[in-house]
């Protein structure tokens, strides 16, 4: 039986104008139309009525999928898209993945059969073939595909304004510290932004990554203090990893700054009461999750989006870390 990509591979066109020539959405053009359903007559193929019943339904259920709720900076990700789709008369179905792959397929299946009005998602699973775009999706931090949007920090800048505060202290020697996933996603773009701009100034610097299902605490700052001792600048791809970092520079006898300089990412610490207080690139965690409220509305309401990824700028919030 021919399914909606295959219409979508004969015409010429992504599936989610396939999917809005079904729905009889009004901003298509006739050609995109004609070429649509010449497709469906030539594989005969059939929509899902009951899919389409529950679109014309208008559901106000929106699904918000995250790797950890766990974590301060999704946590408050879900706090301020929860708030902008109650401006806007919708509801939140919250799912927590825990970082599987297994379970984040097995949320989406879910979504998909109970017709959410739309997702937004935050995933660095490979997971692709798994996303059905005849649902509206909003992407943060990881473009998957022309047809799903993606919202995310300027990563590549953040990074580059990372090494230059390190170098602005005197940091003579500066390490990338990171911890990355299996998929593609921007935030390996703060490394790039980092080494881009140490090599701009002629500093000494070392990257040092490991992937997030072999990451054990012990053993990798264990073989980052064996190999890199004489690093005097830190920049942590999250807050979390600089906090890990700071604990495990105490008990090797260095002070934090005076011995070492460390800068995060994320700016998921912002009270005073914590000490000491994280030097970071602070994501505009509010401004990502509204926008992805918004664009997630305009998709809804069958609106084309201007750009395939929109980028938030970012700011250094220096603490007592540099």
């Amino acid at each position: 039986m021919p399914s909606i990509k295959d219409v979508a591979s004969l015409a010429g066109v992504g599936v989610g104008t396939v999917s809005r020539v079904i729905n009889n959405h009004a901003n298509v053009t006739p050609e995109s139309i004609k070429k649509v359903n010449d497709a469906i007559k030539q594989l005969n193929y059939i929509p899902n009525e009951v899919a389409r019943n529950f679109k014309m339904q208008k559901s106000k259920m929106v699904a918000l999928l995250l790797p950890s709720i766990w974590h301060p900076f999704f946590s408050e990700m879900a706090f301020y898209i929860e708030d902008q789709l109650d401006q806007q008369g919708y509801k939140l179905m919250l799912c927590n993945s825990g970082g599987r792959p297994d379970k984040e397929v097995y949320y989406l299946d879910m979504f998909y059969q109970n017709k959410v009005a739309g997702i937004i998602g935050l995933t660095y699973n490979d997971i692709e073939e798994n996303v059905n775009t005849d649902i509206p999706f909003i992407s943060i931090d990881r473009h998957i595909g022309n047809e799903i949007t993606c919202v995310t920090s300027d990563n590549y800048e953040g990074g580059r304004m990372a090494a230059r505060e390190l170098i602005k202290t005197g940091v003579k020697k500066a390490a990338y510290l990171g911890i990355t996933s299996s998929a593609y996603s921007e935030v390996l773009l703060r490394k790039n932004g980092f080494e881009d701009e140490v090599k701009l100034h002629g500093i000494e610097y070392v990257s040092y990554e490991e992937r997030d299902d072999l990451y054990n605490d012990d053993d990798f700052f264990e073989r980052f203090f064996q190999q890199h001792g004489d690093v005097d600048g830190i920049f942590a791809n999250t807050d979390i990893l600089a906090a890990k970092y700071i604990k495990k520079a105490k008990e090797k006898g260095l002070t934090v700054p005076k011995d070492v300089k460390v800068i995060g990412y994320d700016g998921i610490q912002d009270n005073d009461l914590f000490h000491p207080l994280l030097s970071t690139i602070r994501q505009p965690v509010e401004e990502m999750a509204r926008m992805s409220v918004n664009l997630l509305l305009s998709k809804i309401e069958g609106k084309e989006l201007e750009k395939d990824i929109y980028r938030i700028p970012v700011h250094y919030r220096k603490g007592e870390t540099t």
